[in-house]
């Protein structure tokens, strides 16, 4: 049961980390200014992220989606899950009113208050989905169990026979 549960969150944090780096994509320039909102990063530093973030967040899910390395990307993506989390909190706190960005665009929420709080639930919900994971990241329909059978088995719970004791 683990497995499929895994396989479940496996998806839902590979398809949301696909879907909201190809959004980003196409607009380098929004995702700087993006990053630049929250005022927490040093300016030198915006751009690099800005830049790199909608790549990243595409390799991750599909890595993800592909069951490839999952244990990997699932703390990189449990370690971008908690930035965004500290990030939106940040600026919910500060009494900031912008768009997080998360899916691109740069429109102000009508009700931006309101908006921080969906935000970091649905975070919160995807770093659960990426803690699970890293705790148990064999996963059905996974490139790992081809990739790497002999952990499959242990993972089975199966003793390692394949070190010898002297």
């Amino acid at each position: 049961m683990k497995q499929w549960v895994g396989l479940a969150a496996r998806l839902i944090v590979g398809i949301v980390d696909l879907v909201a780096g190809i959004t980003k994509f196409p607009d380098p320039a929004g995702n700087v200014r993006q990053v630049r909102a929250f005022k927490i990063l040093p300016e030198a530093v915006v751009p690099t992220v800005g830049h790199a973030l909608p790549t990243v967040e595409i390799i991750i899910g599909i890595a993800l989606i592909l069951g490839l390395f999952t244990r990997v990307f699932a703390v990189l993506a449990s370690l971008f899950f908690i930035a965004f989390i500290i990030g939106i909190s940040a600026a919910w706190a500060r009494g900031l009113e912008i768009n997080c960005g998360c899916f691109g665009g740069s429109a102000v929420p009508a009700n931006p208050q309101r908006q921080y709080a969906i935000d970091i639930a649905r975070d919160v919900g995807l770093l659960l989905c990426s803690l699970w994971l890293v705790i148990w990241p064999r996963t059905k329909l996974a490139l790992d169990n081809l990739l790497f059978p002999h952990h499959e088995r242990l993972a089975d719970g199966e003793q390692d026979t394949s070190a010898v004791e002297v």
